[in-house]
């Protein structure tokens, strides 16, 4: 009998029906490691950075423009067609609220103009931002916690930047924003704007040139101080020539200012015409030292300001820094960057003069510049109680000249800008100046606040001064700077790094002798001392004639003028305060700060006395500002020991 057994054996399984129970199980794999739909745990940074993408801050649209894309289906086609996309969003608009689809008009708009350069649509993400926040009676409002909120600001600002910008650009980089009268186009019609050139005027002079901050990142300065707000914010050239309207102070407005201003697109209730093919809009320019906020619906809107860059941008490429050691060895260098029309004693004003603000006036060293200021001036401009309270000046001269010559000039300037702005004597903020001198512009300074009788011409001259045979103009010259009383409105003096007793390098005849031949003096000294010498045949002045001095023979701790100058006290009506500087770690007594010992920079008659473990150009460190600020802060609350 034969046995078939293959008759009863399993048949081979199918290759195809093994790959499909591969394929089932690695998907029940799959399916135990991810569902369909879960999360993946991100670091702190990544998930802000998911939450936060806008087109202002990474180029692509926030998750806010993208959840109405995909709601509509219009995600993918975005990419390919975006201005049908937007023509279609629009074209969909209700009368009336849809927020959700106004603010991704706005950021699409912008994103759009970005990437190719489109002033239509700039302008666009303007009218829909402005729409979005201002939408009128009956319109819903974005809430404050809303993150759209802010970025509405920020799409609206950002749109007249780049919407109203000079459309060649610069070689420099630099976003120019015209602000006329004219007709734009719209992705969907057309935008006519207004302006009153009177806006465009500043202290005096008419504004020109607007440069958008917004595209500025600022270098070599700590702090960035910037208002948020609505609007544009501008770094604003003035012209050289004044208006023919005058103005009082605009002869001492500083050279190459740049104002800090900001322009708003008014566009009324923008909202309620969206559906229409024509917008009008008026261009409201503000200065940040004359208007803060303005009200729109009913609400206060704070403006932006961006001062910190307009600051830096007025500094940039400033010949005052590379002119200042040649400044010093040649003389008048500074004036040739003063417009002609402008003072020419050398007190500068960095805003327009104000009633009712306090000055402080600052004065810098030798081979510097009021350049050497702008730490300090940014953040005492960065603090509203100091910028509500204070105007800041500046002081400007060649720092070779013989120090009593220089200390003269100031004297005068600030009392010609006293009689310019308050002729009447009616502000009595004026009357309570401080000035801070840095070096040898502490002790330019001191010389506002001491009374020196007679005892700077002793030391030049045996013959009284009233029997001197000079010309009046001689006369005025030899008497403004060596006579020196207390000028009644300087009621508080800072002097930060001042070689009251000398200056360390000074005291080696060969560093004296050797400035003094390179340093050319002002011709109208010679001429004084010389005159002042051939009529009286006085020996000492015809030694002084042989060998005049210089900045560098003032400050030799054993030059006569100086231990004269220390030995006089600052006028018990004025409050005075020491910042000094020492290098290293070890006693203060015994320290310097390589320019300057401790010992010379000391005064008993301080009120204060600040050391800071630094080197001599201390003024811009953080312990000096901060101690300033203590100081201007205490003299708001401190009233004047004259009327105590």
């Amino acid at each position: 009998m034969t046995h078939h057994f293959f008759l009863f054996a399993k048949p081979p399984i199918p290759i195809a029906f093994l790959q499909l129970a591969s394929l089932a199980l690695a998907i029940l794999l799959l399916q135990g490691c991810a569902t369909p739909v879960g999360i993946n745990p991100v670091d702190i940074q990544t998930g802000y950075q998911i939450n936060t993408v806008s087109a202002l801050s990474a180029g692509e649209a926030s998750e806010a423009s993208k959840m109405v894309l995909r709601r509509n289906g219009l995600m993918d086609r975005f990419e390919t067609e975006p201005e049908a996309v937007l023509a279609e969003l629009h074209a969909g608009l209700k009368p009336s609220g849809d927020e959700d689809k106004l603010f991704a008009l706005a950021e699409l708009s912008l994103l759009q103009g970005e990437r190719n350069d489109d002033h239509a649509y700039f302008l666009a993400a303007s009218v829909y931002a402005w729409s979005l926040l201002f939408p009128g009676n009956g319109g819903v409002q974005l809430k404050p916690s809303d993150p759209r909120y802010r970025l509405a600001y920020d799409l609206y600002n950002q749109g007249i930047a780049q919407g109203l910008a000079d459309p060649e650009g610069d070689d420099k980089g630099e976003i120019e924003v015209y602000l006329r009268s004219g007709e734009y186009p719209l992705p969907f019609g057309k935008l006519t704007t207004t302006i009153e050139q009177s806006d465009l005027t500043w202290g005096g002079y008419k504004l020109e040139h607007f440069i958008s901050t917004a595209s500025m990142q600022v270098r070599g300065l700590r702090n960035r101080y910037r208002t948020p707000g609505l609007g544009a914010s501008l770094a604003a050239s003035i012209t050289e020539q004044k208006n023919s309207k005058k103005v009082v102070g605009s002869d001492r407005i500083g050279p190459r200012i740049k104002v800090p201003i900001t322009a708003i697109l008014d566009l009324g209730d923008a909202r309620r015409h969206l559906t229409e093919n024509e917008f009008t809009a008026h261009i409201n320019v503000y200065a940040a030292n004359q208007t803060k906020e303005i009200s729109l619906d009913g609400h206060p809107q704070p403006i932006e300001f961006d001062p910190t860059a307009a600051l830096a941008h007025q500094l940039q490429d400033n010949p005052m820094y590379t002119l200042e050691i040649a400044n010093f060895f040649s003389g008048g260098l500074f004036s040739t960057m003063v417009p002609q029309d402008r003072a020419r004693d050398g007190l500068f004003t960095l805003r327009p003069y104000r009633p009712g603000k306090i000055p402080v006036v600052l004065v810098h060293g030798t081979a510097s510049s009021p350049a050497r200021w702008a730490e300090l001036v940014n953040e005492l401009e960065g603090d509203s109680n100091i910028r509500e309270n204070y105007q800041i000046w500046a002081f400007m001269y060649d720092s070779a000249n013989p120090i009593p010559y220089s200390a003269g000039r100031l004297r005068i300037a600030l009392q010609n800008a006293i009689k310019e702005f308050d002729p009447e004597g009616k502000d009595s903020a004026l009357q309570r100046m401080v000035v801070i001198g840095h070096s040898q512009g502490g002790l330019l300074t001191k010389m506002t606040v001491v009374d020196t009788g007679t005892r700077l011409w002793d030391l030049i001259s045996d013959k009284p001064f009233d029997q001197i045979s000079v010309n009046p103009e001689n006369r005025q010259l030899l008497r403004d700077s060596l006579f020196f009383t207390p000028l009644p409105f300087v009621k508080r003096v800072v002097f930060i790094s001042t070689p009251q007793h000398g200056a360390m390098a000074a005291a080696h005849e060969w560093v004296t002798g050797l400035v003094a031949r390179l340093v050319k003096l002002p011709a109208t000294i010679i001429t004084g001392i010389a005159q002042a010498a051939a009529s009286s045949g006085d020996a000492k002045l015809n030694r002084l004639l042989r060998r005049p001095p210089t900045a560098a023979d003032n400050m030799n701790p054993n030059n006569p003028g100086l231990k004269t100058l220390a030995s006089i006290p600052v006028s018990p009506a004025v409050r005075a305060h020491s910042i000094i500087a020492v290098e290293g770690d070890g006693p203060i007594e015994e320290g310097d700060d390589g320019v300057v010992a401790y010992k010379s920079a000391h005064i008993d008659e301080a009120v204060s006395e600040k050391v800071i473990r630094w080197g001599h150009s201390c003024q811009d460190q953080p312990e000096a500002i901060e101690e300033i600020r203590r100081i201007l802060m205490e003299h708001l609350g401190t009233p004047d020991l004259a009327s105590m």
